[in-house]
């Protein structure tokens, strides 16, 4: 019976995911292909050309492809994966052309050309921005602190989707930074499968790297993520704590949907109010619980601010807080846009981040 039901209600979320996937389909993909081939004055033939391999893409990308490791398929991913970060600029650009088409001020087949040449050239440029490694400096004094300390945050860098190469520009662009220690705050892979090899560069990092949980570690191997990062040398912290000195103590949480993670979990660790207190914890939720228990800096990722705009209008209706400082009393929260992109190797109006603190005794910092 209880058997029975679980299949039930698998098949639900199915099917619920289906329609919503469907639903989406027909203003981000059916719409534009549709009409800009219509604008081009395509063949019935051609445009089904056209349709069918674009409208089809992340069907066959996400659920075909998932698992194949090929360079051809992975060729293919990358293809699907540019087109769906194109899409939401490329129906952006066309509602703009509906209208100047209306109007009579350009005939539809110029306004095609247009929206076509205009979305790939912000694609192209989107793909660059997403290459780009920025390093962001965060300063500030504390009076728990004896000595000053010299750290670097990086989530969200989702290998899997982005490749070996990228996490080493990554890991050479840390360690001329020169920081005592690394944090990684969650969805640092996003795909089964990677190997040690890929990751090899973390075991040049020179200081600790502590690492906590995110989201989309647990749909791949989660186990065997945790294996191959502890036998690399990183130190994960799973709802868990340590003193990396004795004036400061490193807290990481594991990712969970439950919006009282935070602080179900700090009520059960001893936090050491007489230290600074570093709190890591993929998503931007729990400062309020954060500022009770007396951290005085969290640090979280998984927004990406949106990635590629106008998708940060959403992320901003589901986080209250999705880029840059927050304070609340004498707490700090600090929201990463993400150091690597999720799906599209693609950037629009955000940035790929390295983000690196310097904080300083409060005595120091005022002499």
């Amino acid at each position: 019976m209880a058997e029975s039901m679980s299949r039930s209600g698998r098949a639900r979320m199915i099917s619920g995911f289906l329609l919503v996937t469907l639903a989406l389909h027909v203003p981000i993909f059916f719409y534009p292909i549709l009409r800009l081939c219509a604008w081009l004055e395509l063949s019935g033939w051609a445009t089904l050309l056209v349709f069918v391999p674009l409208a089809s893409s992340q069907v066959v990308s996400r659920i075909f492809l998932r698992h194949r490791v090929s360079s051809f398929a992975r060729g293919l991913r990358r293809l699907a994966d540019f087109w769906l970060g194109l899409s939401p600029i490329v129906v952006m650009t066309l509602l703009v052309a509906e209208v100047v088409v209306l109007l009579d001020l350009a005939a539809a087949f110029d306004a095609a050309v247009v929206v076509i040449c205009f979305s790939a050239i912000v694609g192209i440029l989107g793909l660059i921005n997403a290459m780009s490694l920025k390093v962001k400096t965060i300063r500030f004094d504390s009076p728990k602190l004896s000595q000053p300390v010299r750290f670097v945050q990086i989530t969200d860098v989702h290998i899997g989707s982005r490749n070996k190469g990228f996490l080493d520009r990554v890991i050479h662009k840390i360690n001329q930074l020169e920081p005592d220690f690394l944090c990684i705050t969650g969805d640092f892979i996003d795909a089964p499968g990677v190997t040690e090899a890929t990751l090899q560069a973390l075991t040049t990092v020179v200081g600790p790297i502590y690492y906590c949980t995110g989201n989309h570690e647990k749909y791949e191997d989660f186990e065997a993520i945790l294996t191959r990062l502890t036998n690399l040398g990183v130190t994960i912290l799973r709802d868990d704590s340590l003193h990396h000195r004795h004036d400061l103590q490193v807290i990481g949480i594991d990712d969970m949907e439950d919006a009282l993670q935070v602080k179900r979990q700090l009520d059960l660790l001893d936090v050491d109010l007489q230290a600074f207190v570093l709190l890591l914890y993929h998503r931007p939720k729990g400062l309020e619980a954060a500022a009770a228990a007396g951290v005085d800096l969290m640090l979280s990722g998984h927004t990406h601010n949106g990635q590629i705009m106008p998708f940060n209008l959403i992320v901003n209706r589901v986080f209250d807080r999705i880029k840059g400082m927050y304070q609340l009393d004498k707490t700090r929260l600090y929201v990463s846009q993400g150091t690597g992109t999720w799906g599209p190797v693609m950037r629009v109006g955000t940035s790929s981040e390295i983000t690196l603190f310097e904080l300083y005794p409060t005595a120091t910092l005022s002499q």
